[in-house]
């Protein structure tokens, strides 16, 4: 495996920071100051796609951009699985970019130009994160991404989005001081290093009890993922515009938490020393009561951004339960999944912010006919809800299907039926919206001509539901990026 030095995955971070100057300068200018945050999501794309032919030759990028101290650097690691979530987040703050433009101003949002320079600032807190060649950068990042994030829950400023946000940051920033930088320190006073290394650093550091101690303290510290009970944030920062809802539960945020969660498996504890302690299988049975949980707590949610939040709970524990699996095949599903689920949730919610400007409905018992008034949304909801069912030819059904064959290979057969059951339940709090929109009437005294929301909305949404049919169709790029990834974690076994 070759290993090269570029400022690539640098300038893939800095881009958007400097955005945030010009977003800024540009406040009384929208058009100028939109302009900026498109303009810069598409460099910050076009840096991450010309890194990916060398990944896909099984080339490595490195880069240290400076030192703290002997030991703690911040340097960025350009490998396939980086290439997962750097691609997603990339491509997704384009769209979003576009989508923010329909809603901010249809709905007449104030601040917007410090809406649009603290997005910026996390979608460089992102990339961070993706590219981190070690734990210190890691950490570094992922506390950039939650203080520039609140900000963005609290952006009504109203007494509900205040408490949101104080329980958003209270959850993310608490859990991350208290045990994730308890088990960073830990990991680096037995491993000597920080650095990610394919296989793991810990084994042989250190007892079997001091080993888990480490786990449990790196697994509780990972809010962001939204195993259960540290999922409360989530619900919470409900109260935040609908395209936060979208950079928090698709693109950024949670896809951070779960890539945060499937980094420390692999590159701090390895594929091997987990299997030996037993912890993967005590994770994946922890995430599974999370997916079945957070499923039912869905069903029960009328508001559809709540019960859009919950079964983002749910879905973050098929990422956390396939790679705890510790099977090809898990791990496989458990990176195809952070994309695959991506463009999935973020249609979903692009479509709850729609018919809020539309329609200003946003109880999911409000959207009887609503299909008529907004055919084109709702096609995006079915594709999107499909995709969460795992339904083919829908881009989730790839990665249930991994993680299925992923319990197989592990002999951990309940999984199975983890995933058969939270299917049903998926149906079961997704079908009811998609039977009523487009075969319950529209209520008297409501017109059933078509009223779209903004293009600026309506062409996003339809762009990431077409990107849930494209990822099913090319699932064998997804699936050799990812077989990259477990032959070098695991020797090709």
């Amino acid at each position: 495996m070759e290993i090269i030095q570029s400022a690539a995955p640098l300038y893939a971070v800095l881009v958007s920071l400097l955005a945030v100057v010009l977003i800024g300068v540009s406040g009384r200018n929208p058009n100028l100051r939109e302009s900026w945050t498109i303009i810069a999501a598409l460099i910050k794309f076009s840096i991450v796609v010309s890194m990916l032919p060398k990944i896909l030759d099984g080339t490595i990028i490195e880069y240290t951009a400076f030192s703290v101290m002997p030991g703690l650097d911040i340097a960025f690691r350009v490998d396939p699985l980086a290439m997962f979530f750097a691609l997603t987040a990339s491509l997704l703050w384009i769209v979003t970019a576009f989508y923010c433009i329909g809603y901010m101003r249809a709905g007449k949002e104030k601040n917007q130009t410090r809406f649009y320079m603290c997005f910026a600032v996390a979608l460089s807190a992102a990339m961070g994160i993706a590219f981190s060649a070690n734990l210190f950068t890691l950490f570094v990042f992922y506390e950039v991404l939650s203080l520039c994030t609140y900000p963005l829950v609290v952006h009504k400023q109203t007494p509900e989005a205040i408490k949101g946000a104080r329980t958003y940051l209270f959850y993310l920033l608490g859990s991350s001081i208290a045990f994730q930088l308890a088990a960073i320190i830990l990991t680096y006073h037995y491993a000597g290093t920080l650095e990610f290394v394919a296989g793991g650093i810990l084994a042989g550091t250190a007892s079997n009890g001091v080993i888990t101690l480490i786990f449990i303290l790196f697994i509780a510290g990972i809010a962001k993922a939204g195993i259960m009970p540290l999922h409360i944030w989530l619900p919470a920062a409900m109260v935040a515009p609908t395209p936060v809802s979208a950079l928090l539960h698709a693109v950024a945020v949670v896809k951070a938490g779960v890539f945060t969660v499937v980094k420390v498996v692999l590159f701090v504890f390895g594929v091997d020393l987990l299997k030996e302690i037993g912890l993967g299988m005590a994770l994946a049975y922890v995430a599974s009561f999370t997916i079945i949980v957070a499923s039912i707590m869905a069903m029960r949610q009328d508001n559809l951004k709540a019960r859009l939040a919950y079964s983002t709970v749910s879905q973050l524990s098929y990422i956390v339960v396939a790679v705890a699996l510790l099977s090809a095949s898990g791990i496989t599903a458990s990176l195809i999944h952070i994309m695959i689920h991506a463009y999935g949730k973020i249609t979903l919610f692009f479509v709850a912010g729609a018919i809020y400007i539309a329609a200003h409905k946003t109880k999911v018992s409000e959207l009887d006919g609503i299909g008529r008034q907004m055919p084109f949304t709702m096609i995006a909801f079915t594709i999107g809800a499909f995709s969460m069912i795992g339904v083919p030819p829908f881009a989730g059904f790839i990665s249930k299907w991994y993680m299925a064959l992923g319990a197989i290979e592990a002999n951990m057969y309940p999984i199975i039926g983890v995933i058969i059951l939270s299917s049903i339940l998926n149906a079961c709090y997704f079908m009811p919206i998609v039977y009523a929109a487009f075969f319950k009437p529209v209520p008297l005294g409501e017109s059933a001509k078509m009223h779209e929301a903004p293009a600026h909305m309506v062409v996003p949404l339809c762009f990431t539901a077409f990107g849930v049919l494209v990822l099913f169709f090319a699932s064998p790029f997804l699936l050799n990026l990812a077989r990259m990834v477990v032959t070098s974690v695991t020797g090709g076994s």
